[in-house]
Parts: structure tokens; C-alpha cells; sequence
């Protein structure tokens, strides 16, 4: 029998990641796993049982090959003919970390639960940020591809 927690058995952690020189895909898919919830043994796919997760020195991410020249994001304005683009280069201009909330706003699921999910998330420029007060958790992940190394601050 599967065992369901319920809303008031739910707790949250911080976890603090540093993206300089992360590629944008690979950190993405492990900040959506710790927003999920999904690296806890009690994840619950229809509860918002995530952490929180801080990701400072965004303005140093990478991109694979030629994709921050090369790669399109697209929206609609809604009016007809309103289609937009616009490269990861000049997103980086103006708003550094869109990037990484694009790709791991894409990588949780869509709808209300995907929304609230997404407020975990919080990318700051440079190495300071206002949430050293939550006993952050350090994720190292040039170590994450030898074994699973998260420590405290």
C-alpha cells in the first residue's frame, strides 16, 4: 500500500547551487528533481513536497556547441502576427537567470502545482544573495557525476 503525506507532514529544505560554469540543461534537470521533490523517498507526484533551491553566479553559465548564439526562445503576444524570438545571448543581456527559469519551468509540470513549484526557485547575480539564514545545503555539481555530495553550511 502506498503510503500519501499529508499537507502537514510536509517539509521544505534549501539547497544553495553554484552555476559558474554549469551548463544550463544539466542544472536545470537537477534544480526541477530537488523542486519536485523528487530526490525525497516521500515524493508525492500531486503535492508540492520540493525544497527550495538558491542558484547564485548565474551570469556564468554555459551553453553547449553554438546554442547561445544559435537557439531561439519563442512566445506569442496574443495578437495575430505577434509571434516573438529572441536568442539566449541577448536574454542573458537583460535578464540573466531566464534562461535556467525557462528550462526548468519546462522540465515541472504545467498548471497550478507547476506554478507554485516554480516560486522555489530563486537565481541571484554574483555570490550573495538574502536567504543565508536557511541553513543552506551546498551542492557541489562538478561532484554530482562521481556521487550524490551535498553539505552544510
Amino acid at each position: 500500500m502506498t503510503k500519501f503525506l499529508k499537507k502537514d507532514q510536509l517539509s521544505s529544505d534549501w539547497y544553495e547551487i553554484d552555476a559558474k560554469n554549469a551548463v544550463v540543461g544539466r542544472l536545470a534537470s537537477v534544480v526541477s528533481k530537488i523542486i519536485r521533490g523528487k530526490n525525497k523517498a516521500t515524493f508525492t507526484p500531486h503535492m508540492d513536497d520540493g525544497d527550495f533551491v538558491v542558484v547564485k553566479n548565474i551570469e556564468y553559465i554555459k551553453f553547449t556547441g553554438k546554442k547561445f548564439q544559435n537557439k531561439k526562445y519563442f512566445r506569442h503576444t496574443g495578437h495575430p502576427g505577434g509571434i516573438k524570438e529572441i536568442t539566449p545571448e541577448k536574454l542573458a543581456e537583460n535578464k540573466p537567470g531566464e534562461a535556467l527559469k525557462l528550462a526548468v519551468k519546462r522540465m515541472l509540470p504545467g498548471g497550478v502545482l507547476g506554478k507554485k513549484q516554480l516560486t522555489k526557485l530563486k537565481i541571484y547575480s554574483g555570490n550573495e544573495h538574502p536567504h543565508s539564514a536557511q541553513n543552506l545545503k551546498i551542492i557541489e555539481l562538478e561532484k554530482l557525476n562521481k556521487k550524490n555530495i551535498i553539505r552544510n553550511s
